[in-house]
């Protein structure tokens, strides 16, 4: 249970200063979008709003032992590093990843307006706009915790740090987020403490994600007319076989792992194809290039790397023996002309945004009060995973972190048309960050 004095000196979310900041940051989001070159978004918008609201309660004003700091690495785009200081060297729980920027939007597709912060009629419960679940209305949440702490004032033998983050929604730009915070070394203290990663969803610990490999599979033939496909090498056919092979491999090089069960993952590593391009041509025309692209869903327990490696092999290997490793379709399909002296080709590439998954410690201090204060609060516990991907949270894991997961939107609406957030579910987040505080300071 969180200690009395501590949920005493801090109660609940206060839903009037809540929806009211909400309602100031989804007032923003038509300039929050992240989809570069088209849509840069400028989260200085809503660092200034989280500033507005802090600086009374900080060492800035005098007003409070907030300790406030703006970090910026490109115009426009800054981070928000916020610390009420505790009592005890070295004690620090943190909360991270609440990002300033959205994905896109396009209003002709929504029943209401994304850009504002709106209520479904009378049912002041749903809070409706673009950013209610990713990410705004945990910014919001973070804040008016920040604000409590600064203005109540509650002796803490931990810090209590809160770091809100720019461009967690695009990976083509580097180096201005959380990135960039842990290069300049910026969030080296919080690795002496849990760090609890807010910006999942449906109020449960999720202890697992996944990684993701982009892929682009080229296959090149010959391209010749469709009546005399005895002259072609179909470069169609040529990549549907190619990847069914690949696919095989991959299945039987990286199958279903046994930490999987553990994790609770919903599916394992998967490798599928999700487009197809040519360059185009009549139906008369046997095509002589095409591509397939897809991703890769690794769970954590594999290595991107060792996975990108193997599927180079598997594509050099068939390009040399296209005429005894791929079936073909037909008594005049062929993927070699030796009289013209031509083979088809394949071709695979990966694009720069290669993610790892993350498996959280499910030892540490910090999954325990989670899992404690959530079923405190929730009233229940059910640790989840899944082959969604986080950006950004495995680097951090990397760098000695302890990270935790969590997040107080809905699933459902996460990055879709008609976003909304419940109230409740923001208002027991709030109270599961206060019951996580309350347990570590017991520890002391």
């Amino acid at each position: 249970m969180a200690s009395p004095a501590l949920k005493d000196a801090v109660g609940v979310l206060d839903r009037d200063p809540f929806v009211a900041l909400l309602a100031k940051l989804i007032g923003e989001t038509q300039r929050l979008q992240n989809d570069p070159p088209a849509l840069v978004p400028q989260e200085d918008l809503v660092a200034q709003h989280v500033l507005d609201a802090l600086r009374p309660v900080s060492t800035d004003t005098g007003g409070g032992p907030l300790i406030v700091r703006k970090v910026s690495y490109t115009e426009g785009r800054s981070n928000v590093i916020v610390e009420y200081p505790g009592t005890v060297p070295g004690r620090v729980v943190s909360f991270v990843g609440m990002h300033m920027d959205v994905v896109p939007a396009n209003p002709n597709e929504w029943d209401f307006d994304p850009f504002s912060l709106t209520f479904d009629s009378d049912d002041k419960e749903k809070l409706r706009g673009r950013g209610t679940t990713d990410c705004l209305g945990h910014v919001a949440l973070v804040t008016q915790l920040m604000w409590k702490l600064g203005e109540m004032k509650p002796a803490l033998k931990h810090s209590v740090i809160a770091v809100f983050i720019a461009n967690e929604e695009n990976s083509s730009v580097t180096g201005i987020g959380v990135d960039g915070l842990v290069k300049d070394g910026l969030l080296d203290k919080l690795k002496t403490g849990p760090l609890f990663w807010i910006d999942t969803a449906d109020k449960q610990p999720c202890i697992g994600t996944g990684g993701m490999i982009p892929w682009h599979l080229k296959a090149t033939g010959k391209l010749f007319h469709s009546g005399l496909a005895h002259k072609a090498i179909n470069s169609m056919e040529l990549n549907m076989d190619a990847l069914k092979e690949i696919q095989t491999r991959f299945y039987k090089d990286f199958p279903p792992h046994e930490k999987e069960k553990l994790y609770k993952f919903a599916t394992p590593s998967t490798m599928k194809p999700t487009k197809w391009s040519y360059p185009g041509g009549g139906l008369n025309q046997i095509p002589g290039e095409c591509t397939i692209s897809g991703d890769i869903r690794l769970t954590p327990f594999y290595s991107t790397t060792l996975v990108v490696e193997k599927l180079q092999e598997y594509v050099d290997d068939l390009n040399g023996g296209l005429e005894t490793k791929l079936p073909t379709r037909g008594p005049v399909s062929k993927y070699v002309l030796p009289d013209e002296n031509l083979r088809g080709r394949l071709d695979i590439s990966f694009d720069g945004d290669v993610m790892n998954g993350v498996a959280c410690n499910l030892e540490s201090r910090g999954f325990q009060a989670l899992c404690k204060a959530t079923e405190e609060i929730v009233g229940y516990v059910e640790p989840y995973s899944i082959t969604g991907s986080l950006p950004l949270i495995r680097e951090l894991q990397d760098e000695g972190f302890d990270v935790q997961t969590a997040g107080y939107g809905l699933l459902k609406t996460y990055h879709a048309k008609n976003e909304y957030c419940l109230f409740s579910d923001m208002a027991q987040g709030f109270q599961v960050f206060v019951s996580i505080i309350s347990q570590l300071e017991a520890d002391v």
